[in-house]
């Protein structure tokens, strides 16, 4: 009994003060007081630094922290945002305060001005080899070569029937599939290399190189196009059956899927062809190079879509190159540890 007396009139309590802590007005002097104190308790609450002599601090700091909260919104709603507040806002995007000290490290460009990328830093930044050939096809040779070939021709054709002359979608829709390979195959080498006890021969880090390129394409071309929901949704579903297709795949027959991903690489190269001529054309608008893409591949400032069509290109030829020779590393009968990984083949 005296036990449920305490709970009801600690709750009366804290219903009846409710609304006297958390909606109390405040002169603006004793809110900036109120609400470095109630920071600093409320800091010491949450590192476990709180004591029964701080009981009164916490309140008239919450009190006063509300007050402040309420001016800071009347002054928003007014449409006069304070300095202190508009300073306190920036801050805090900026800066992230964590326990554990893990240095966030300001980046900066050649030139001293500030890297404004996250994604990938300036280190990681490239300029694409254009005198690659782009013509080189692997001739289909063996049962597994042809059945390889024919499944990417197979897919070639839903894709025209669905994407048309949509080049900018397309190109979209490519790398959500195309950035899957190199980070299944990456995993499954990665989970040998420990269960064998033996290196990789760099081939883990040039797969995942792989993976991360094909994605940076889509962070680009997402700056120049916007899928509709449809097209959103259709990349849950394929990327979802693609993965787990080649997931399978590669543990099966790593030359298979390697093969696989050659010749989708082919297509891949041929779809920014037709849509290099569709920018000469003018069907499609050559607009400005997006900022990430001119960062990324170190383009002129100059540049535009039609340039970086042409480096998102080379990349593609790169990673047929690499996907057929680890293919063919396989049909020799000898394992990619065996021959150095193309680390950086850009």
């Amino acid at each position: 009994m005296m036990r449920q007396g305490g709970s009801r009139l600690a709750g009366s309590t804290a219903a009846a003060l409710g609304a006297r802590l958390f909606f109390h007005s405040a002169t603006s002097g004793a809110s900036a007081r109120g609400l470095a104190n109630g920071k600093s308790v409320l800091a010491g609450i949450m590192n476990g630094n709180a004591t029964s002599g701080s009981g009164k601090s916490w309140i008239v700091g919450v009190r006063n922290l509300s007050a402040v909260a309420q001016q800071q919104q009347q002054q928003v709603e007014n449409g006069k945002p304070s300095v202190a507040v508009t300073a306190e806002n920036a801050k805090e995007k900026k800066e992230i305060v964590s326990y554990w000290g893990v240095p966030s490290g300001k980046v900066v460009k050649k030139d001293g001005t500030e890297w404004r990328w996250t994604c990938f830093r300036p280190w990681e930044a490239y300029q694409a080899d254009l005198s690659i050939d782009l013509n080189k096809h692997h001739v289909p040779a063996t049962f597994m070569d042809k059945l390889a070939y024919w499944t990417v021709k197979s897919l070639r054709w839903p894709t025209d029937l669905f994407f048309q002359r949509r080049y900018g979608c397309r190109a979209m829709m490519l790398e959500t599939v195309a950035a899957v390979p190199g980070m299944v195959g990456g995993l499954l080498l990665h989970c040998k290399s420990l269960r064998r006890f033996e290196h990789s021969g760099g081939w883990i880090k040039a797969l995942l190189e792989e993976a991360e390129n094909e994605r940076m394409h889509l962070m680009t071309f997402m700056e120049v196009s916007n899928p509709r929901w449809y097209e959103r949704a259709l990349v849950f579903t394929v990327q979802g059956v693609f993965f787990n297709a080649y997931f399978l795949g590669y543990m099966i027959s790593p030359k298979f899927a390697h093969r696989v991903v050659g010749y989708l690489e082919e297509e891949a190269i041929h779809s920014y062809t037709e849509f290099l001529k569709e920018l000469d054309k003018g069907t499609i608008e050559n607009v400005p190079a997006p900022a990430i893409a001119i960062d990324y591949w170190q383009l002129p400032a100059n540049s535009t879509l039609r340039d970086v069509v042409m480096v998102v290109r080379a990349d593609e030829a790169h990673h047929r190159d690499v996907n057929h020779f680890a293919s063919d590393i396989h049909y020799q009968g000898r394992e990619l540890r065996e021959s150095p990984a193309p680390v950086g083949y850009h």
